[in-house]
């Protein structure tokens, strides 16, 4: 008798990541019947850009907290990796002997035939997360030890310094970005590249990151540390009364927010073959800003699908020359009109019309 609530809880948190685990191949399978397969490299790259959305949202929602430059970590993450998989260490080969034996540095093909000595993905990979955590804590450590948006303001200029170093070096091909980047050989029989015959499955594999990513948010917020977000969120000098050291964990999140940014950014990069500078834009910050406000922030679930959709749209081209226009258009009449998000004022409409079960904790923040 004590077990029986336990499948309607069950349902309600496994419940959204079977339906998005059984969405994926079902939107592949109706694109194949209708002849656009093609469309899967934009949803694939849509994914990519859900994930750091999320992850900003958890920063946003939970811990109360605007960042103004996840747009550069997402640039940093790609283009560390970029510059170590396409930058040619033969010049040192005999003193790099030991990464050459220890699979760091790996001999590959240049688009003309010749050979190159390159770092291997996996070793960009964990480079980009290095040079991104030690970047954030710089930026964070000071910034969220204060009340008020100074991580905001120290974000943004994170961003332009980024975007201005980034157009500015050879090393980081300047205005025209890094070209050629590899094909990374993430799992055996699993490459990570945009090339046709192996659409499908990074198109799987981007949907399986972001369904991680979220079941990983899920936890962090059903925990102990989430219980302490939501005090900071709610109240950050009740949180410090209450003995919750809210500097450590604004830290910690932002952290976590920054990697998850990187993360995507190296995905993206080695799948497009290639990373541009206006992916560290202002614009492009501002933009994940507008989809973590259009989803409601706190609740992932809602961020992660408006921000899969809007994406997928942009990415065809659906808005044309207006993009950022539409971006910074939506932000503005969400923060007017609907500051938790339009789809936790729909979710209540339903409730009243009796289409969704009554929910017992009003005070619950929409999370997953």
């Amino acid at each position: 008798m004590k077990t029986a609530p336990e499948l309607p809880r069950r349902v309600r948190t496994l419940g959204p990541f079977v339906l998005l685990a059984l969405a994926a191949p079902a939107l592949h399978l109706a694109l194949r019947a209708a002849g656009k397969e093609y469309c899967l490299t934009q949803l694939t790259m849509a994914a990519y850009y859900a994930i750091v959305v999320t992850g900003l949202a958890l920063l946003m929602g939970y811990a109360g907290q605007v960042s103004l430059g996840h747009g550069a970590f997402f640039a940093l993450g790609g283009y560390t990796s970029a510059v170590l998989t396409t930058y040619d260490f033969s010049r040192w080969s005999t003193a790099l002997e030991w990464a050459r034996d220890a699979r760091l540095l790996v001999v590959r093909e240049d688009l003309y035939g010749g050979h190159l000595l390159t770092a291997n993905p996996w070793a960009g990979f964990f480079a980009a997360m290095v040079v991104t955590l030690s970047a954030a804590a710089l930026i964070g450590y000071p910034a969220l030890r204060l009340r008020g948006h100074y991580l905001a303001m120290a974000t943004l200029g994170f961003g332009l310094i980024v975007a201005k170093l980034l157009t500015g070096s050879n090393l980081t091909g300047a205005a025209d970005g890094i070209n050629g980047v590899p094909e990374w050989n993430f799992a055996p029989g699993l490459v990570v590249s945009g090339k046709s015959a192996v659409r499908g499955e990074n198109y799987y594999l981007a949907f399986g990151l972001l369904i991680a990513v979220l079941l990983l948010l899920r936890n962090i917020v059903h925990s102990r540390v989430g219980r302490a977000l939501k005090s900071i969120h709610d109240g950050e000098k009740a949180a410090n009364a209450m003995g919750i050291n809210t500097a450590r964990y604004k830290l910690k999140v932002f952290l976590l927010s920054a990697l998850l940014a990187a993360a995507s950014g190296v995905f993206f990069t080695h799948y497009t073959g290639g990373i541009g500078p206006s992916e560290a834009g202002a614009l492009k910050s501002l933009r994940y800003v507008a989809l973590a406000a259009a989803g409601g922030m706190s609740n992932l679930w809602g961020v992660a699908i408006v921000s899969l959709a809007l994406n997928y749209f942009s990415l065809r081209g659906w808005f044309g020359s207006y993009d950022n226009a539409v971006f910074g258009t939506l932000l503005m009449l969400i923060i007017a009109l609907a500051p938790s998000g339009p789809l936790q004022p729909a979710a209540a409409w339903l409730r009243r019309i009796g289409l969704l079960p009554r929910t017992r904790d009003p005070s619950h923040h929409g999370a997953p």
